[in-house]
């Protein structure tokens, strides 16, 4: 290697001859228009940062590969699931949902968990979280939502009342609620949480047949999360030590790995469950429909470059390949749309051109030109279609199985008879330990106590009708009348939201 200095270029190769000193007329100046190359190092300085993501700001990245152990081809015909032992390059984005890319990482929030497999057919993307279920299961109320977990725009502040205010007036959502501000609402670092689709996919086999699955990435360093007291001292101590465990964990070759696993539910089961399977704020209990492994994913390479890598990363929920598809999971039809959107509007209508968004296998299709455009040039081929000069054509081999749908086009109240608070009940009454239910209640009042106490009695009494025992534990620490509570919770929510209206 030559210890000769590399001589300095512009973009476009020309050499440059001074980098400290602009053209100027006379001394001190004016500063010359005729200044290139000062023009050109400003210019891209003022564009250096991209719009940062609406949700999922803050993150953090790793290569690595997933490797099949079980044989699921009877299940889906996706070539990267097709036989044990088989790899797949992946890159894998953790990140926090509602703060901005300077937030820290302790903050309590979700966890973004997203996956790209590089698979011969094409880029699949799983983008779940670290829950398994979600706050909402209809799209239009997701710009909502996001805008009660950001600032207020009047005072640019987080706001409890805003917070508190959608949730309560949202039911669906207590289940996530009660995950958020249990301590799965801190992970301890991003190893050490588990990954989920949440949603709902199929899968489907060569032969047509279809089945609905659920992902579930579980980790193998073990579960571990922070206490708000651990929480609030990591964020002053090390506001991005989730980052750098990740980092570093990689760099000393202690690999994470994360055991894959899926639930499988038939097309019949799913027409007489006594849930919707489709509804991303249930989870299929494990006695219903048992854990299936069938793969290990492991990260083993860090970036190199974290802006061309982890911040241009995109990842779409509607990246598909055969074998895998979408389910009728109203909050997932939105997503499928959303995702690519944002990322046409963050990173140009080219983003899959760049190097960590770019397929392996080599994408053929007619779309040309538009901003950033430096992909493969189809030099002579037509950018039209039909046409008869030989360009790539649709093949029918790779549709999904038909599913039948049917009923009356409207806007319609979701009123699938199941519960929204039955499976909060239960998490708080049978999963969680005495410990789990302690912290759940002095996180919850925590937070809570800053909303207005009218909110605060429209909050606990869901909390209420998921247990009774909850909802007063609840009520207890805020100071509210138990009784009133009680009374509240068996209302029905029209009534609710009277009876606590301002």
């Amino acid at each position: 290697m030559s210890n000769e200095p590399k001589k300095m270029t512009t973009s476009f190769g020309e050499p440059v001859d001074d980098d400290q000193n602009s053209i100027t007329a006379g001394n001190p100046g004016p500063i010359l228009l005729q200044d290139i190359h000062l023009l050109e190092k400003l210019a891209h300085f003022d564009r250096e940062r991209i719009p940062e993501r609406v949700v999922h700001a803050k993150g953090a990245g790793a290569h690595g590969y997933f490797e099949v152990t079980a044989d699921v081809a009877r299940y889906t015909r996706a070539k990267f699931l097709s036989e044990v032992g088989k790899r797949t390059e992946v890159f894998v984005r953790f990140s926090t949902v509602g703060g901005e890319r300077g937030s820290a990482d302790a903050e309590r929030d979700p966890r973004g968990f997203a996956v790209k497999f590089y698979t011969e057919e094409g880029n699949y993307d799983m983008v779940g979280n670290n829950t398994p279920v979600f706050f909402i299961r209809d799209p239009q109320k997701f710009p909502d939502f996001i805008h009660t977990q950001k600032r207020n725009p009047v005072t640019n502040l987080k706001d409890p009342d805003m917070f508190w205010d959608f949730l309560s007036l949202t039911p669906e959502s207590v289940h996530q609620v009660t995950i958020l501000f249990s301590d799965r609402g801190t992970p301890a670092t991003y190893r050490n949480m588990n990954g989920y689709s949440s949603h709902t996919f199929m899968w489907y086999n060569a032969a047509g047949e279809y089945n609905w699955v659920k992902y579930h990435f579980k980790t193998e360093q073990g579960i571990r999360n922070m206490t708000a007291e651990e929480a609030d001292m990591m964020k002053a101590k090390d506001p991005d030590h989730a980052t750098r465990d990740l980092f570093k964990a990689i760099e000393r070759g202690d690999y994470p790995s994360w055991r894959v696993e899926v639930q499988i539910m038939t097309p019949e089961q799913a027409k007489t469950y006594r849930y919707d399977p489709f509804d991303v704020t249930k989870v299929w209990p494990h006695s219903d429909f048992p854990l299936i492994a069938i793969g290990r994913m492991v990260l083993n390479r860090n970036p190199e470059n974290y802006f061309a890598e982890v911040e241009q990363a995109a990842f779409s929920p509607g990246d598909f390949v055969p074998g895998i598809g979408p389910s009728p999971d109203k909050l997932l039809q939105g997503r499928l749309f959303s995702y690519h959107d944002t990322h046409r509007h963050r990173l140009g209508p080219n983003y899959a051109l760049l190097p960590i968004n770019a397929p392996k296998a080599m994408p053929l299709n007619y779309e040309r030109d538009a901003a950033m455009s430096s992909g493969p040039t189809a030099a002579g081929a037509p950018n039209y279609y039909p046409n008869s000069f030989h360009g790539p054509a649709p093949d029918p081999a790779a549709a999904p199985p038909a599913v039948p749908v049917g009923g009356v086009a409207a806007r319609q109240t979701y009123n699938h008879p199941n519960s929204d608070f039955e499976q909060a009940g239960v998490l708080y009454r049978v999963v969680m330990t005495d410990a789990e239910r302690a912290h759940l209640v002095s996180n919850l009042v925590g937070h809570m106590q800053g909303a207005q106490q009218r909110l605060q009695y429209r909050q606990a009494a869901l909390f209420f009708k998921a247990d009774p025992e909850y909802g007063q534990r609840v009520a207890e620490g805020l100071g509210l009348d138990t009784a009133r509570v009680a009374a509240l919770a068996a209302m029905t929510q029209e009534e609710r939201v009277k009876a606590t209206a301002e």
